[in-house]
């Protein structure tokens, strides 16, 4: 895609393809490539952002971003595994980290915040097992299952600790999972 990812997606041809032939990065492959070139050269034909989509609502958002896939004839069934919808019970970790880059803006510069439409208060967690651990330990999360559901409880014991912007204790709570540290320590 070289310098310009935006404008290779909007304006590749099916020659440009070929250079993914080869393309893999762990469970991602070729097939997954070509159904993601697809549907973002679609949507971003149609649209100049994703922002619009997430701007609806960030659940609404997350379960219109995985239809744009599943409707898609060319899109092949296995590729649907890396598209999560709260919908299908999934965290969606990954794309709530790609949500807070977006739409939270830090003075260290890991948050983008290029987003204006969507408030950090409309974020949920990006829920993985270091931050359901921790979060646990210190009783902001009972539900035992690393779900949508418990994206949903976690943040909204966030939001009673700042309701402007729960997200921010993401990293916190994902260092101390990762370190393996416990409240009592």
């Amino acid at each position: 895609m070289g310098l310009s990812p935006y404008d290779f997606i909007v304006n590749h041809s099916e020659k440009d393809r070929l250079r993914f032939q080869s393309f893999k990065h762990r469970t991602f492959n070729l097939d997954d490539s070509l159904a993601f070139l697809t549907v973002l050269q679609d949507y971003y034909r149609e649209n100049s952002s994703l922002e619009r989509l997430f701007g609806q609502g960030i659940v609404q958002g997350l379960n219109t971003y995985h239809e744009l896939f599943n409707d898609n004839p060319w899109v092949l069934r296995r590729t649907l595994k890396h598209i999560p919808s709260p919908i299908g019970g999934s965290a969606c970790k990954r794309m709530n980290m790609f949500l807070r880059w977006m739409v939270r803006k830090d003075e260290a510069g890991v948050d983008f915040g290029i987003w204006e439409s969507i408030k950090p208060a409309e974020l949920y967690i990006p829920l993985d097992v270091h931050v359901g651990r921790v979060a646990r330990q210190y009783g902001l999360l009972s539900r035992m299952q690393n779900d949508w559901k418990a994206v949903v409880e976690l943040t909204d014991s966030l939001r009673h600790l700042d309701p402007l912007d729960p997200v921010k204790y993401d990293f916190a709570l994902f260092s101390l999972g990762v370190n393996g540290q416990s409240p009592n320590q």
